[in-house]
């Protein structure tokens, strides 16, 4: 069933719902964070580009802008013990990308069997042009996602940054765990209602990480830089793709990897201030050579003045 959202600036202002029964009534173990505890998801990579795995939390430091925080949760998220994962694909269907949209429909399918876990990690299917439409609301199963992306049709202008912020906003708010946005697009936007730096709060205040995949048309233009920002403003990798399918499915690939090789670090900010202000965060490794790569920063939580 498809839920279509018509982004107007009174749907920005007026909460949207979405019906998730499916997940919800699922009997998956659930990870419940304390409101104070800020978690960052990362990575580590070595000189050569290879994931460094198993490191102990003793190697690693963390700060807030610039004051050093004591880390007090820890947890490299590999294999079964890994915190439950929410995938949304969000999926550009404008005209300009119409003529890769079967084979971004083929990459995607294989990307989402060999990512989700059996009945602990769930994905939602949303594609975006002049409108923003839920195609699959969250689900682990994985032929109810496979025939909506195939029902998946292109046309339209391109609505980027709104997608991205109702995304957000309303499809992760509430989710737990590990939460993944993988955005196909050619990253031009002409229509939406919001700027990019509103989609990049929104996706900071819901702590998504943000891959971009960049498809270029032969007939439009594309601003890759901006699928580029999103990324690295979230802790997440901007991968550029050609009209080969086999690149497609190997950019596919190299996120796969990044998700399976991710460690979680926590603290309890020594800023006990709840003033929604934005903080930035430092993870540095210890040992010579590694390179980490998270999210730039957090936004924290805002006393409830009613």
């Amino acid at each position: 069933m498809s839920y279509f959202l018509s982004f107007a600036v009174a749907a920005l202002l007026t909460p949207l719902f979405f019906p998730l029964q499916e997940h919800k009534e699922m009997p998956v173990p659930i990870v419940r964070a304390m409101v104070d505890v800020v978690n960052i998801v990362f990575t580590v990579k070595d000189r050569r580009s290879a994931y460094v795995p198993n490191l102990n939390p003793n190697e690693f430091e963390v700060y807030e802008n610039g004051v050093l925080q004591k880390v007090e949760f820890f947890s490299y998220q590999q294999g079964k013990e890994a915190q439950p994962l929410t995938v949304v694909l969000l999926v550009d269907t404008s005209g300009s990308v119409k003529d890769k949209l079967e084979y971004e429909k083929a990459a995607a399918l294989q990307f989402l069997k060999e990512t989700l876990r059996e009945n602990r990690d769930f994905a939602a299917v949303v594609q975006f042009d002049s409108e923003v439409n839920v195609v699959h609301d969250f689900t682990p199963d994985l032929s109810r996602l496979f025939a909506s992306i195939y029902g998946i049709r292109a046309g339209g202008s391109t609505k980027l940054y709104d997608a991205i912020c109702l995304t957000a906003n309303e499809l992760f708010r509430g989710e737990t765990g590990r939460k993944v946005m993988v955005v196909l697009s050619d990253g031009a936007d002409n229509q939406s209602v919001v700027g990019m730096e509103e989609a990049i709060k929104a996706a900071q205040e819901e702590d998504v990480i943000i891959y971009g995949i960049g498809v270029k048309s032969s007939s439009f233009g594309s601003d890759f830089d901006k699928l580029e920002g999103f990324a690295k403003a979230t802790g997440g990798a901007f991968f550029k793709s050609t009209p080969d399918p086999s690149r497609l499915r190997e950019v596919f690939g190299r996120i796969n990897q990044e998700i399976k090789n991710q460690y979680s670090i926590g603290y309890i900010s020594s800023n006990r201030r709840r003033d929604g202000s934005f903080r930035g965060v430092e993870i540095r490794v210890k040992r010579s050579g590694l390179k980490v790569r998270h999210r730039k920063g957090y936004y924290a939580p805002q006393e409830d003045k009613g």
